[in-house]
């Protein structure tokens, strides 16, 4: 049997925080980007925003070292496009998320795929049994069907939503969960989703052009219905542009596109913005956020959870919600990751990243973990528990908004 010990650090040094930047003007699906963290020049205003030719872009005070020769126009015409290995940012104070308005229309959105991470049996290295939760996989949990969430999703599900994304392989998607914000109680912007969907790990750096479309294709349309629906159907509350982004250091250096390698503390948290600027947080307009239980609870304390996501990879479309309800076992892939919270479910590419809910002790849902990893044969979920790293992770983007 393998064992481990958490080997938790100190809250400051477990959060990877990421400016991002913030709005651009339309180009269509296809064209390349534009940046807010981009320097504002002579034409900056007295408020700091920029109004000098470059259309919607609004800019940041600021840009991080790595940006000094940053040029906006040409980041919105195509260059967001270049993943060379030197010019892909990956530390967290050089990460930019230029955005484009329009860019994410419902065709792009459609035809984003899955940002998929599956394991087989060989990843996993964890002995059987046990009393502690730590250096411990139980047997294999049967495979729990996943099944449609009820429509509308504005009223059965609706903290959660889509995460989009593009990366080198192109425009994907996970899932997410829009949370509770401790600094701004009642008007929360902050969304939990896996590492793996903002950030490529130890093989690279920070994705692009990422937002979260919250309650997606709210009634549930099949994919002839959707390309002629209008936009507010296929994102009934708009399209959230992220404005600050933090992942923990641990998937940061280890984590991987294959096999299990950071999934332990494959957690991220965003701060988004309406794209549209209607100045109402997210909180407010999708009518909730989750509180998020960092204390690690065993399994023998979890009766049961419940996961959501837009599962993207067959059978699935990508375009409907599901959740699996489960009670969840022990999962330990290797000596180097922290055990972790495993169910049966059907649920493919796509629902990374998803939130996985327990009821907490007032008798209302709580977030206990995302879905990071699944089997080839698509027929368990894996999610990491949510302790101090999480949390660090967390608090870092509540207070850089607090106020």
């Amino acid at each position: 049997m393998s064992s481990v010990s958490r080997g938790r650090s100190a809250l400051a040094a477990a959060a990877m925080i990421a400016a991002l930047a913030v709005t651009a003007s339309a180009c269509g699906p296809t064209d390349g980007e534009t940046d807010a963290n981009a320097r504002p020049d002579a034409s900056a205003q007295e408020d700091g925003t920029a109004d000098g030719g470059l259309g919607d872009i609004r800019l940041p005070d600021r840009l991080p070292d790595a940006l000094k020769d940053f040029d906006p126009e040409k980041w919105k015409n195509g260059e967001w496009k270049d993943w060379d290995r030197e010019d892909w940012l990956r530390e967290a104070k050089d990460f930019v998320n230029p955005v484009i308005e329009g860019l994410w229309d419902p065709d792009r959105m459609k035809d984003a795929r899955e940002n998929d991470r599956r394991v087989d049996d060989a990843d996993i290295d964890g002995g059987e049994g046990g009393e502690s939760d730590e250096g411990v996989t139980d047997p294999e949990p049967a495979p729990r069907k996943a099944l449609p969430v009820k429509t509308p999703y504005q009223e059965n599900a609706p903290a959660v939503g889509k995460v989009f994304m593009d990366t080198p392989q192109g425009a994907m998607v996970c899932s997410g969960t829009v949370v509770e914000d401790p600094r701004n109680p009642g008007k929360s912007n902050l969304v939990a989703t896996a590492g793996h969907c903002v950030h490529a790990g130890k093989e690279g750096g920070w994705f692009r052009n990422i937002v979260f479309v919250p309650a997606y294709n709210d009634k549930a349309l099949e994919a002839g219905e959707l390309e002629k629906a209008a936009p507010e159907e296929v994102a009934p509350h708009g399209v959230y542009w992220a404005t600050w982004a933090a992942t923990t250091d641990h998937w940061i250096a280890e984590g991987a596109r294959t096999g299990g390698s950071g999934a332990s503390q494959d957690f991220a948290v965003l701060h988004v913005e309406a794209e549209d600027e209607t100045g109402k947080s997210l909180e407010e307009t999708v009518g909730t956020a989750l509180p998020i239980n960092f204390d690690t609870p065993s399994v023998s304390a979890l009766s049961s959870v419940r996961a959501h996501g837009y599962p993207a990879a067959p059978p699935f479309d990508g375009l409907t919600m599901h959740t699996c309800t489960d009670r969840p076992g022990r999962l330990t892939l290797s000596p180097s990751e922290s055990t972790m919270y495993r169910i049966g479910c059907t649920m493919t590419g796509g629902s990374s990243g998803g939130g996985w809910f327990a009821e907490g002790s007032s008798g209302r849902p709580v977030l206990v973990s995302v879905t990071s990893i699944g089997t080839l044969d698509h027929t368990w979920l894996a999610g990491p528990r949510l302790g101090e790293e999480a949390e660090a992770v967390h608090e870092a983007v509540s207070e850089k908004y607090a106020g």
